[in-house]
């Protein structure tokens, strides 16, 4: 799984969803993700058109 500090899908339908702090995996399939909190969510290939994904940057190691 990747992770994301943002992850915002754009749906077929042009609604918008936005999660942060999440894991996810995007497959033919579709896309599934997993909060902070815990939750679990999937959306089917066929409903997520595109999506965005905003990673902070981290320090680097001395």
């Amino acid at each position: 799984m990747q992770r994301a500090d943002e992850l915002t899908i754009v749906h077929h339908d042009d609604t918008v969803s936005r999660f942060t702090d999440v894991t996810y995996t995007l497959t033919r399939e579709g896309l599934r993700l997993l909060t902070a909190a815990g939750d679990e969510k999937a959306f089917p290939g066929h409903d997520v058109l595109t999506t965005h994904v905003r990673l902070a940057h981290r320090g680097l190691a001395a």
